[in-house]
């Protein structure tokens, strides 16, 4: 089974949402390629965080800090619900293109390394609460998860990969993609956002099968901010 699917690693229900695709295929016993896209919800964010979370939460949606706090809270929980140690209301939000592009490098080389790469950039995020636009920090993640000292610095200091970025963001426009996550099963099946994984049971049980199957929707973040769950 083939699965694509676009993500950022700053929106908190791509991580809830691939947390439970793999727990989903895991139950199952399905074994299946995940490739990401990249999907950055702020291309034009800073190399630094430049308020805190809740300030952040409240002027985007215009509500209270009190109100911010309690929904970034909630978001929280389903993150803990999977399994997680989710620390949303204390991330430190910033451009995410060189995190895309150091998991390009990964992608290069096996979807195991990726995946490897990918769970250790959210995890910086969601629970050590590290900025993700620290070269320091991607070096050190792509190095502990295998990938080459030379060749992460030779990407990071350079603009490789960036086009590759690109694409798939443009990919991702051409498609009608708005908000992230954005699953695509064996070509047929779409699913836009992070969906329970009973409902994911269902549908990746009906693509297995080669049925048509439609599409679905869940919980999602855009540009314009994540839809509360």
């Amino acid at each position: 089974m083939k699965i694509v699917y676009w993500s950022d690693y700053a929106c908190p229900y791509c991580y809830i949402g691939e947390v439970r695709m793999k727990k989903a295929l895991s139950e199952l016993g399905i074994a299946a390629d995940l490739e990401m896209k990249a999907f950055q919800l702020d291309p034009y964010a800073g190399q630094h965080a430049e308020s805190d979370t809740v300030t952040r939460f409240a002027k985007k949606y215009i509500l209270s800090k009190e109100q911010a706090a309690a929904n970034i809270a909630h978001i929280s929980k389903l993150g803990e619900a999977e399994g997680l140690d989710f620390k949303y209301a204390t991330t430190l939000f910033t451009n995410t293109m060189d995190a895309h592009r150091l998991t390009k490098l990964a992608q290069s080389k096996s979807a195991k390394l990726a995946d490897a790469v990918s769970e250790k950039l959210y995890k910086a995020y969601f629970t050590d609460n590290l900025e993700l636009a620290d070269r320091e920090l991607l070096k050190k993640i792509g190095t502990e998860c295998g990938l080459d000292k030379s060749e992460i610095m030779e990407t990071l200091e350079s603009d490789r990969y960036e086009d590759d970025v690109r694409l798939d963001e443009r990919e991702a426009a051409r498609y009608g993609i708005h908000g992230v996550p954005y699953f695509v099963i064996n070509g047929k099946l779409a699913i836009s956002g992070a969906e329970a994984t009973d409902t994911l049971k269902i549908a990746l049980a009906k693509a297995a099968k080669e049925e048509t199957v439609g599409s679905a929707r869940g919980m999602t973040c855009g540009p314009d901010g994540c839809k509360i769950g």
